[in-house]
């Protein structure tokens, strides 16, 4: 089986991913530059049974930044973690935090319509004005 692991950048939280990554969205829309800080924010989805907490877990914050989603960090440190749309079976994890060695899976940008205006997307990924179609 596959796993994967990560951590935030002071190493309290820790987690596991035992599945497959097959997709990596990087998500433009204004939430997730401010949370990150960032151009954009790049998540892997994994199914919700497929992500354990190794550690830490008593140190996640959560966020709830709209009526269906909560994002998740290290309290200590801040790291952004998680992305977690309670319609949906899986989770984004922040792809920066993971450990391990990832090949490139299938990757779009989403929510380019409200992309910051400093920013401009220069590769050749499928680009969608909301999220990506399943």
């Amino acid at each position: 089986m596959q796993s994967y692991t990560g951590k935030c950048l002071c190493g309290v939280v820790r987690y596991r991913i035992d599945a497959p990554i097959d997709q990596l969205t990087h998500c433009h829309c204004s939430m997730c530059r401010k949370a990150h800080g960032a151009a954009f924010a790049s998540y892997a989805s994994v199914p919700l049974e497929a992500f354990h907490f190794m550690s830490g877990k008593d140190q996640l914050g959560v966020y709830h930044s709209s009526a269906h989603v909560t994002r998740t960090f290290c309290i200590r440190c801040g790291s952004n973690l998680q992305f977690v749309d309670n319609r949906e079976h899986e989770l984004g994890v922040a792809v920066g935090t993971l450990d391990s060695p990832l090949p490139a899976p299938p990757q779009t940008h989403i929510f380019v319509d409200s992309k910051a205006d400093w920013y401009e997307i220069r590769d050749e990924l499928p680009q969608y004005n909301g999220d990506s179609p399943r």
